[in-house]
């Protein structure tokens, strides 16, 4: 049975086969990463993760946590320090081990295929119902708790981290146009930053977008001041329908950016009486398959970058293998 007869208007739904789980990193071709490995000329890299610890605290987002701690116990005692020992006497060794419970998009992160789904009528019996890019179903697909066993047995983080995350990075630096000026920036405004510096984006790139807002993060030493944040920096506009449908028509296969959505949050007003809250996430993820990063620390790239006359570098940023998962924690790498 066809997962759906109608595929929503400006989506790629079957394109890559009617049971991908990929998207647009199917575009990410063997000859696409030779172009990548291309841009590594120095072998000087770059970390473009925060700490995983930031924006400390949970004043930006009420239901994502810091990482915590837990203790590992081996013999009835904490294993950090633990000496090595058998019967007949000691070992030289001491041995430590530690566990934590993780917020997969609490710090820099990869959204998954199964992050943001929409209300779509799939089905063609004019009763629209929730689903995921492709036509994957909530509540069977992507289990929720109150489903049975919870987490998105399609379209979870895995499938992206065996695509290969390695390719071809290129970096717009909003930053340096507008300063920490809070914009929405569309479709003609990021054509114009992309003409001034010089930058063109080609099919199998990541898009990468310097805000400044990272900077901001770090020197608030995990007390981010919300309203401080949340006015501050560039960020893509969803609502421009030509900034959308560039990004479908420029072949990139993933945006990452070092701000808290990509999008601005708010968008702008709609114009229709239903709308996505998220519509950049709806275009990218629910119709198109295009992965989004977020939170990723970029300014020190950019700025070597700018000062090179450079936009393009190699960039490595697999998630983490976690079947089911609906995000990942990232350390991606530059290397240029």
């Amino acid at each position: 049975m066809a997962r759906f007869k109608r595929r929503p208007s400006g989506s790629n739904w079957g394109d890559f086969g009617p049971d991908d789980q990929r998207g647009r990193l199917n575009l990410l071709t063997p000859q696409r990463r030779k172009i990548g490995l291309s841009h590594a000329v120095e072998g000087i890299t770059f970390t473009l993760s925060l700490p995983l610890d930031y924006p400390g605290g949970s004043a930006m987002m009420p239901y994502r946590r810091p990482p915590h701690f837990h203790v590992v116990e081996r013999e009835g005692r904490p294993n950090y320090n633990f000496p090595l020992k058998t019967l007949s006497g000691a070992f030289t060794d001491i041995v430590c081990d530690d566990a934590v419970t993780l917020y997969t998009q609490y710090s820099t992160q990869w959204d998954s295929l199964a992050h943001i789904g929409g209300l779509f009528d799939a089905d063609g019996d004019g009763v629209a119902e929730y689903v995921y890019y492709n036509g994957f179903r909530a509540c069977q697909d992507v289990v929720g708790p109150a489903d049975g066993e919870g987490g998105a047995k399609a379209l979870g983080i895995e499938n992206m981290a065996m695509a290969g995350v390695q390719g071809c990075g290129v970096m717009v630096d909003l930053f340096r146009a507008f300063g920490r000026e809070r914009v929405r920036v569309g479709y003609d405004a990021l054509m114009r930053c992309m003409e001034d510096q010089r930058v063109s984006v080609e099919t199998g790139d990541f898009l990468c977008l310097r805000t400044g807002l990272s900077d901001l993060i770090l020197a608030m030493n995990k007390k981010p001041d919300p309203k401080r944040l949340h006015n501050a920096c560039a960020a893509l506009d969803g609502r421009d329908e030509k900034l959308l449908q560039w990004i479908d028509d420029s072949g990139l296969v993933a945006i990452c950016a070092d701000n808290f959505a990509v999008e601005a949050w708010p968008t702008a007003k709609a114009t229709t009486p239903q709308f996505a809250a998220y519509p950049l996430h709806e275009h990218c993820l629910f119709k198109l398959g295009i992965h989004l990063g977020e939170l990723w620390y970029l300014s020190e790239l950019a700025d070597w970058l700018h000062a090179r006359g450079r936009s393009r570098f190699l960039l490595t940023a697999p998630p983490l293998r976690l079947p089911g998962s609906v995000g990942s924690p990232v350390t991606p790498i530059a290397t240029v």
